[in-house]
């Protein structure tokens, strides 16, 4: 019997295709959580230095507590599978703009929108898009302040333009947010309609609160503004210093010949 040639089955070149794809996929995504996380990292610099400023400069800190997240491979995957995107880094940094957040909580509305604004406002900070579900609430009762912007991440290769969504709230609007997140993982969506109910009165409450621990915080600024206005030690030491040097400054005079 002839001898015929070794072939390799049909299914090895498609198998060796799948591999080869496999590791590129596993190389891309390892290159874009590293961006992403490089990117949460910058904005948490920001706003820690924000924190830091308010605290030294206006003896008060906004921020009460900061969180953020960057969305796991296999959690980028299903939504690349159920939004239809292409498999490439560029199509998945086009079409999934969420893989990145980071949530601030303030402890009063104004805070919210003073805190967005020194964030937004910075030059390496370019913004996407701004929701206020704060002034418009959500038809359930969820507010919060959204924020897509876009930083640059600065890598070996050089600048990385990165995507982060920024979410501000108070701790009643997060306490809120956190619980209708429960309650709709809990019953996968199908929540009963009693308990939608009882969630949007809820939110109402939560709004009352805001707004009244906002009046309390007001009237407590105003009584430190008026304590304020009484020197500390520091600042007579200060002004018996101005004073001083315009002693000195006053007597001092060309020396006689």
């Amino acid at each position: 019997m002839a001898d015929h040639p070794t072939q390799r089955p049909d299914g090895e070149p498609r198998r060796s295709e799948g591999v080869a794809f496999a590791r590129r996929m596993r190389r891309d995504f390892q290159r874009i959580e590293m961006e992403y996380e490089f990117a949460v990292d910058e904005v948490l610099t920001k706003v820690s230095i924000l924190r830091r400023e308010f605290l030294h400069l206006h003896r008060y800190n906004p921020i009460e507590h900061v969180g953020s997240r960057v969305k796991s491979t296999g959690s980028i995957l299903r939504k690349v599978a159920r939004l239809n995107i292409a498999p490439t880094p560029e199509a998945i940094r086009a079409g999934i703009q969420d893989i990145a957040g980071v949530r601030i909580t303030c402890s009063f509305i104004a805070d919210t929108y003073q805190v967005l604004e020194a964030l937004i406002s910075q030059d390496d900070v370019r913004v996407l898009q701004v929701k206020d579900y704060i002034a418009a609430p959500k038809p359930n009762g969820y507010k919060s302040l959204h924020a897509l912007i876009e930083i640059p991440v600065f890598l070996s290769t050089g600048p990385v333009p990165v995507t982060v969504e920024v979410q501000i709230r108070t701790i009643a609007m997060d306490f809120w947010a956190s619980l209708e997140h429960k309650i709709y993982y809990k019953y996968e969506g199908q929540v009963p309609p009693g308990l939608v109910a009882s969630l949007t009165e809820a939110a109402h409450l939560a709004e009352q609160l805001d707004q009244r621990m906002e009046e309390l915080h007001t009237e407590v600024r105003e009584g430190e503004r008026f304590e304020d206005a009484t020197p500390d030690m520091e600042e007579q030491l200060l002004m018996r210093l101005w004073d001083s040097t315009r002693s000195g400054d006053a007597t001092e005079g060309p020396s006689a010949g």
